[in-house]
């Protein structure tokens, strides 16, 4: 299996577990929490079969990769995505992130930039800033990431199952567009997570990414479901989208925080069609 080396703790190496499939242009799909690369699967076929190289990796502390006790902010998780990208020397390549994954996106573009990044998408991700605060009054008030925490302190296994029925609104959508089968792999995955990861992460999910977003300059797409129960449309995806000058903003209609599972074909769609329109302007663009 392939791992990406991105330090150590004490005497055991930090490796991220990562996929590389296909040829084509590169995208890179940077999961949600507290799932893992695979996490992808609906998107990974359909990219495939448009012909594109896809890259998914497991960011530390989830899935096959290590579980240290250490790096879990942003400035990390960008740098640890930076060396993914400098192993596999990716040029021209699209960043795609799912909710927490679209910080990584945003601070990849922040610390170094759009050089050899061709177009960013932010799915029903946590940009710009969700922590309200009196610049930041659209953002979501504090004391609903300290439940959070107080919840996975208190039994993470029993804050996984609650967590997982507003990620995918099982109460419209259980039994039609997810199946108990996929909630209790999804379950699965985030039981076997770090205990570590399951608690610090919770915290960086109200990172002000604000400054990142002013230095995207590549073409962005923002797709996002107006009925997000965990990272509400009005507080990030719709002012992403103003954020970015020229980001395409595509609303999946009723769409839950994990709409790449339960709206695959709205967010596929929408996901091709970018990157077909992006690849058509650079061959027509003179040289």
């Amino acid at each position: 299996m392939p791992y990406v080396n991105v330090g150590k703790e004490n005497t055991g190496n930090i490796d991220l577990y990562y996929e590389d499939h296909g040829t084509g242009k590169p995208i890179v799909l940077i999961h949600g929490y507290p799932l893992n690369g695979a996490s992808w699967e609906k998107q990974v076929s359909a990219l495939l079969g448009a012909g594109h190289r896809v890259i998914t990796y497991d960011r530390r502390g989830f899935g096959q990769s290590s579980k240290p006790t250490t790096g879990y902010n942003y400035d990390t998780f960008a740098e640890d995505l930076r060396k993914l990208v400098t192993q596999l020397g990716l040029r021209d390549f699209t960043l795609a992130g799912f909710s927490m994954g679209g910080g990584e996106v945003a601070r990849y573009m922040g610390r170094y930039g759009s050089k050899d990044v061709s177009n960013a998408v932010f799915i029903s991700s946590v940009p710009p800033y969700l922590l309200k605060a009196a610049d930041n009054p659209e953002g979501v008030d504090g004391s609903a990431f300290d439940g959070i925490q107080k919840a996975i302190l208190a039994d993470r296994y029993a804050f996984f199952t609650e967590f997982f029925k507003n990620f995918y609104n099982t109460d419209q959508y259980l039994g039609t567009r997810v199946s108990e089968q996929a909630v209790q792999s999804s379950w699965n995955i985030a039981a076997s997570s770090s205990a570590t990861a399951s608690l610090a992460c919770v915290p960086t999910w109200h990172e002000d990414f604000r400054k990142d977003l002013a230095r995207v300059q590549v073409p962005t797409l923002v797709i996002h479901g107006d009925a997000d129960r965990i990272v509400p449309f009005a507080a990030s995806g719709q002012r992403t989208a103003k954020m970015v000058p020229g980001a395409r903003l595509v609303v999946v209609k009723n769409g839950p925080h994990c709409i790449i599972w339960t709206h695959p074909d709205e967010v596929n769609t929408a996901l091709l069609n970018f990157l077909k329109e992006e690849k058509k302007l650079e061959l027509t663009a003179p040289a």
